[in-house]
């Protein structure tokens, strides 16, 4: 049986969620996000989770192996305000028990 993992995020207030993500349900980070309504309707996973947009920009505080960026997040990444070098696309980071203790801080809304 899939174990919840804690993850930590930090929302575009500065505040510090610790939250549970289910790792049995297919979410990635932008819809863990939306779930806990830690941004505003409508700030966030704009496109779906399609790679485009880049309102669910993030930052990887932790040192975790993520998945490989693919074109698609590269290229929305390239064109996004705020990018930093620990930028990536929440609607791009899968929630799997390798997620546990992930700490991520949302990007300025562009």
């Amino acid at each position: 049986m899939e174990q919840d993992v804690n993850i930590k995020i930090i929302d575009r207030d500065g505040v510090t969620h610790d939250v549970l993500a289910p790792t049995d349900m297919a979410m990635n980070l932008m819809e863990v996000v939306r779930s806990y309504e830690l941004a505003p309707e409508g700030t966030i996973g704009i496109c779906g989770g399609m790679a485009m947009c880049a309102s669910c920009q993030c930052y990887v505080n932790s040192d975790h192996k993520l998945p490989e960026m693919h074109d698609e997040e590269e290229a929305m990444l390239s064109e996004a305000f705020y990018v930093k070098d620990n930028s990536r696309l929440g609607c791009q980071i899968q929630m799997t028990s390798e997620m546990e203790g992930l700490e991520v801080e949302l990007a300025p809304e562009s």
